[in-house]
């Protein structure tokens, strides 16, 4: 059955990897499976044939057959466990891959969405002053914590898994505000995901939606 996934027609960040789609295409390259992209526009998001598949009218979808899934963390994690690839054969280290997508997703993002909503959105509130440092040390709270769990190793543990995709994919959204920098550590396990071959396809492919001229 033909998976298809769908992105931004435009993606706000203009095919630098942020937007969530990029999770889900690099899941797909990691794992080896074809897939088609339906592009959306902001408007047709917002409507009812959209809606069916994603009720909050968000992306990405993943569909196949009689499946629809919304959520990039249920589409990787399905994806994982239907595919060689992204999660081990040890149970306990599954398990603990699995552990490591909802750290990404549920510990570790949204501090770092909170910095991006103050930093993008909330400049001219008469308390952003105040309240941005505030937000940029739960951050770093994060960051070190995580670094300290990572130490000098590849990858959180063990061999590469859904877990780094996820984490990785999270971490990046750091990059323009340059707070990786303090953390050399995690900077260095974000540049492995990065060079991952999979991860580049799958970069390229937003890229090209955004900046067909760059990308070719």
């Amino acid at each position: 059955m033909t998976i298809t996934i769908t992105a931004f027609e435009r993606s706000p960040d203009g095919g630098k990897g942020l937007a969530r789609d990029t999770r889900v295409r690099w899941a797909l390259e990691e794992v080896g499976q074809p897939y088609t992209v339906r592009l959306v526009s902001f408007a047709a998001m917002k409507e009812p044939a959209h809606l069916a598949l994603h009720p909050f009218g968000q992306m990405p979808t993943y569909q196949e057959g009689d499946l629809a899934l919304f959520e990039t963390g249920a589409i990787v994690l399905h994806l994982a466990e239907r595919h060689v690839g992204l999660l081990p054969d040890d149970a306990n280290a599954r398990a603990r891959a699995i552990a490591w997508m909802f750290a990404a997703l549920n510990t570790v993002e949204p501090p770092i969405l909170e910095l991006a909503t103050a930093r993008l959105f909330e400049r001219d509130r008469p308390w952003h002053t105040e309240r941005l440092p505030l937000v940029e040390d739960r951050v770093r709270q994060r960051l070190d914590q995580l670094s300290d769990r990572l130490g000098d190793a590849d990858w959180l543990d063990g061999a590469f898994s859904a877990g780094d995709l996820m984490m990785v994919s999270v971490l990046l959204r750091l990059k323009p505000s340059g707070m990786l920098d303090g953390h050399p550590k995690l900077a260095a396990y974000v540049a492995r995901g990065e060079a991952r071959p999979a991860y580049k396809r799958a970069f390229a492919a937003q890229l090209a939606v955004n900046n067909p001229q760059v990308a070719g």
